[in-house]
C-alpha cells in the first residue's frame, strides 16, 4: 500500500502542516495548577506564609516586614531621583545664566567696536558677510570656520565617535506604590489582619501548615473562597458571612466592633508571576520555528 505522500515528503524548501505539529508550533495552552498560584495566606513579596499580616485597601496582603523594606527602598530611590533633578535643574540655571553673561559681553563687544571706527557688525543673518564673501543657504564658499567643523565633525555612524547626548533627568513622582497593584500606596492606610485558626481534633493537620476558617461558618478558607477583611478591626471572614450579617448589622461577628459598608475590603485572590489573578488561570505561550535549527523558540504569553 502506497504511503502519504504529505506525511514523508521532507525535501520542501518550508515547513508543512504535520511537521508544524510534530515541533509543537503555535500557542501552547496548558492549565496551571496549584503549584503555580499563590496560596491566600502566603505574602505577595516574599510568597510565604503571613508574618504580621497587613493589607491595603485593594486587598493585596503582605508580610510587615516585607512591606516596610519595600517602602523604605521606594523613599530612598525617590530622595536620590529628586537630589539628581535638583543638581540638573542647578547646571542648566548656571549655564542659562553663563550663556547671558555671554551673549551681553558681544553685544558690548560689537557696539564698542561700531563707536570707535572698526568694521560694522552686521546682526541681520540674511545679510551676514564673511571674508570670503557670501555667507547663507546660497552660499558656495567655505569660510575657514565650516572648513574646522567639517574636520573635527564626530561620525555619526560610527559608535565611538558619536556625540554624547546629555541625559534628562525628569522629576520623579514622590509617591509611593503598592508592588502588586501599582497604585498609590501609604503606611498609614496599611490595616493589620486576623485569619481564624481552626483548633478543632477532628481537623487538625498532621503537617506544620495551618488550617483557617471562617469564625462565623466554620468553612474551611481555601484559594477558592473569596475573602472580606474589615478595615476596622481587621478579622477575615468569607464573603457570603460578610454580605448575609455585617452588611446589615453592621457589625464585626469576632469582636462586636460597629462597622460601616466601606470598612469591607475583598482580598484579592493568589497569583504569581506566572499565574494571573481571579479565574484566569490558563497560562498560553506561543512557539515559532527557529531557523535552521529544526528547534522551537518559544515566547511566553499571556496567563
Amino acid at each position: 500500500m502506497p504511503q502519504r505522500h504529505s506525511k514523508n515528503n521532507n525535501d520542501l524548501a518550508f515547513f508543512t502542516y504535520d511537521e508544524k505539529r510534530k515541533l509543537g508550533y503555535g500557542t501552547q495552552r496548558e492549565r496551571l495548577g496549584r503549584d503555580s498560584i499563590k496560596p491566600f495566606d502566603a505574602c505577595c513579596l516574599c510568597l510565604k506564609p503571613l508574618i504580621d499580616a497587613l493589607c491595603c485597601l485593594k486587598g493585596h496582603v503582605f508580610c510587615k516586614e516585607c512591606i516596610l523594606e519595600c517602602l523604605l527602598s521606594q523613599k530612598k530611590d525617590i530622595q536620590r531621583r529628586l537630589a539628581a533633578h535638583a543638581t540638573q535643574q542647578k547646571q542648566e540655571k548656571e549655564e542659562e545664566e553663563e550663556k547671558l553673561m555671554s551673549q551681553k559681553a558681544r553685544e558690548l563687544d560689537a557696539f564698542d567696536q561700531q563707536n570707535h571706527g572698526a568694521v560694522p557688525q552686521y546682526s541681520d543673518k540674511n545679510h551676514s558677510q564673511g571674508k570670503n564673501g557670501f555667507h547663507g543657504a546660497n552660499s558656495v564658499k567655505v569660510t575657514s570656520y565650516e572648513e574646522e567643523a567639517l574636520r573635527t565633525m564626530k561620525a555619526f555612524w560610527l559608535p565611538s565617535a558619536t556625540p554624547e547626548a546629555p541625559v534628562k533627568v525628569e522629576a520623579p513622582s514622590i509617591n509611593t506604590i503598592c508592588p502588586q497593584g501599582n497604585e498609590k500606596l501609604k503606611l498609614k492606610t496599611l490595616f493589620p489582619i486576623f485569619f481564624t485558626e481552626d483548633t478543632s481534633d477532628q481537623k487538625k493537620p498532621k503537617s506544620l501548615d495551618k488550617t483557617y476558617i471562617c469564625p462565623s461558618c466554620k468553612a474551611t478558607l481555601t484559594n477558592t473562597s473569596s475573602l472580606v477583611a474589615l478595615s476596622s478591626c481587621g478579622h477575615v471572614f468569607c464573603k457570603k458571612c460578610a454580605d448575609k450579617f455585617m452588611v446589615v448589622d453592621k457589625v464585626c461577628l469576632v469582636c462586636n466592633r460597629g462597622c460601616k459598608e466601606k470598612n469591607l475590603v475583598k482580598l484579592e485572590k493568589g497569583g504569581t508571576g506566572f499565574a494571573a489573578h481571579g479565574d484566569h488561570l490558563d497560562g498560553t505561550a506561543f512557539k515559532h520555528l527557529g531557523s535552521g535549527s529544526g528547534l522551537g523558540l518559544t515566547r511566553p504569553g499571556k496567563t
